[in-house]
């Protein structure tokens, strides 16, 4: 499959206005991608996990612009940002290149103004990245969106009735990766693939998918406490960061490294091997940060407090036996992962031992979700 299958047929824009909401879930990396190539490609295959209360919900209102008898005529784009009722000029930059990557596949965007309201159920300020959750919320509304205008001109045979379900989810997940790369695992859950391997069928670059195969019991409703060391701005961004693997010496024993992961985790979810899961994940999460300190220039995005909340972690676990572990996205916060017959104890080990550490001691408890919603 190339890009060209997300370009649609010629249809026409047959309606005046509308509006659509959908919710979408942040995710959390067990194998890392990390490095990308032109296009939003990853360099390696990732597996996350989705979340269920870390979320974004969108709002997109349309309306037809004035002159706009076809899809040529208008040569911007239109629209408007507000966050949590508050219009936000600061995101627009970002929309304004995810629209023009974009275009190719929704050719309706210039001939509508779009009111785009968002909000997430997590504090903005709360160090957790909302560019998966919005962006893959923002790309369900425009599928919306496509979907209607397809329909309202006959565009589909007399054997398609509409999208299939199966194409809107991999077209929207394929639009949410160019405007941000792990977008594209937030529609789906409890698991999804991202990043063509060998081990996963129908796992492709352009897009995630559902992971297709057996999980263990051991798996089911895992939980995922997110432990807010550092709430401030990243001293590097995460594009940056992706930048400075072309180049770098470890990236391809990396990649390979990530790439041979994806296929040791999958009998692990088969078999519920939660030992080997704790120090796959463990050394996924100390692999990134370690190309992050060894790229050039080099950085260090964890904090004291993260490095403390880790070996307290590994000393409780030492002596309880218990299977509780830890992951890092692109920054100091921990996420916390263990088992749902765990959870008594080891939110009682959090809040004895590790909220100490945390940055006015707020930390948010989610859960393994199944992905996006439509709320319209």
């Amino acid at each position: 499959m190339t890009e060209s299958h997300f370009v649609p047929k010629p249809y026409s824009v047959n309606i005046e206005s509308g509006t659509v909401t959908w919710s979408s879930p942040s995710n959390i990396a067990l194998v890392k991608y990390w490095g990308k190539r032109k296009h939003q490609i990853p360099e390696n295959p990732s597996i996350s996990f989705t979340l269920s209360n870390c979320k974004t919900i969108t709002k997109l209102g349309f309306t037809k612009r004035e002159l706009s008898t076809g899809l040529e005529m208008i040569d911007d784009f239109s629209f408007e940002v507000f966050l949590d009722g508050k219009q936000n000029d600061a995101f627009k930059p970002k929309i304004q290149t995810f629209f023009e990557r974009v275009e190719a596949y929704l050719p309706f965007l210039k001939a509508f103004h779009f009111k785009i309201e968002t909000e997430n159920t997590f504090p903005h300020s709360s160090g957790i990245a909302s560019s998966a959750s919005g962006m893959s919320a923002l790309a369900l509304c425009l599928m919306d969106v496509e979907k209607a205008l397809m329909e309202a001109d006959g565009a589909f045979s007399m054997t398609e009735k509409s999208f299939s379900e199966v194409f809107f989810n991999q077209k929207a997940s394929f639009l949410a990766r160019l405007g941000s790369g792990s977008a594209c695992r937030s529609l789906e859950g409890p698991l999804v693939v991202w990043g063509e391997h060998e081990a996963v069928e129908g796992s492709s670059d352009l897009f995630g998918v559902k992971y297709p195969y057996k999980v263990h019991d051991n798996f089911k409703n895992y939980q995922d406490t997110i432990l807010l060391v550092d709430k401030g701005e990243k001293q590097v961004s995460s594009t940056v960061g992706h930048n400075l693997m072309h180049g770098h010496p470890f990236a391809q024993e990396r990649f390979k490294q990530a790439a041979n992961n994806i296929s040791e985790i999958k009998t692990i979810l088969e078999t519920g091997d939660l030992d080997t899961f704790v120090k796959l994940v463990e050394s996924e999460a100390l692999t990134l940060h370690a190309m992050m300190m060894t790229s050039m220039p080099y950085f260090i995005l964890m904090k004291p407090n993260t490095l403390e909340i880790i070996n307290k972690i590994w000393a409780y676990r030492n002596e309880t036996g218990s299977k509780v572990c830890f992951t890092l996205d692109a920054g100091a916060n921990v996420h916390v992962l263990y088992p749902e017959n765990e959870t008594e104890t080891v939110l009682k080990f959090i809040k004895n031992e590790l909220v100490a550490y945390c940055q006015n001691g707020h930390y948010i408890c989610d859960v393994a979700g199944l992905g996006a919603e439509n709320i319209s």
